[in-house]
Formats: C-alpha cells, sequence, structure tokens
C-alpha cells in the first residue's frame, strides 16, 4: 500500500504516463520555475519577518523613551511650577 491506497506499480505507471505527455524537458522547465517560485516565497516571508522585527524593535525603544519615569516627573513639576507662580 503507497499514498492514501495507491499502490508502488501504480505510482509507477502514472509516472510514466505523466513522462510521456509532458516529455522530460517540460518537467524539468516546470520543476525548476517551481522551485524558484518557492525560493522567492521563502525569501518574501524571510524578509518580512525581519521587517517586522525592526518596526518591533523601533517601537520598543520608542516606547520606552515615552514611558520613562523621568520625563513624566518633570513635567509633573514644572506644571506644578508654573500653576503655582501663575496664580496671584
Amino acid at each position: 500500500m503507497g499514498l492514501g491506497g495507491i499502490s508502488m506499480w501504480q505510482l509507477v505507471v502514472l509516472l510514466l504516463i505523466v513522462v510521456l505527455v509532458f516529455g522530460t524537458k517540460r518537467l524539468r522547465n516546470m520543476g525548476s520555475d517551481l522551485g524558484a517560485a518557492v525560493k522567492g516565497f521563502r525569501k518574501g516571508m524571510n524578509e518580512e519577518k525581519d521587517a517586522d522585527a525592526e518596526r518591533l524593535e523601533a517601537d520598543a525603544i520608542g516606547a520606552d523613551a515615552t514611558t520613562s519615569p523621568n520625563a513624566s516627573d518633570t513635567s509633573d513639576t514644572e506644571r506644578s511650577g508654573n500653576e503655582s507662580t501663575s496664580k496671584p
């Protein structure tokens, strides 16, 4: 028993018919085209992962700068200092 109930002999006969119909040259070209497509797809996926990682890194750096405790303390101090000096 082979793949999904197809015996090995049936697979060999099917492969022989495909080779006779398409020819070895066309099958070789189709195989190389398919390989190039898979390679391009993988390259695109890796570039997308790299771009996502860079965006996350930049967002994390930006978030750290805006949420630092020193930055919020100075703005509160400045606000309270401005309010006390502006009142008569």
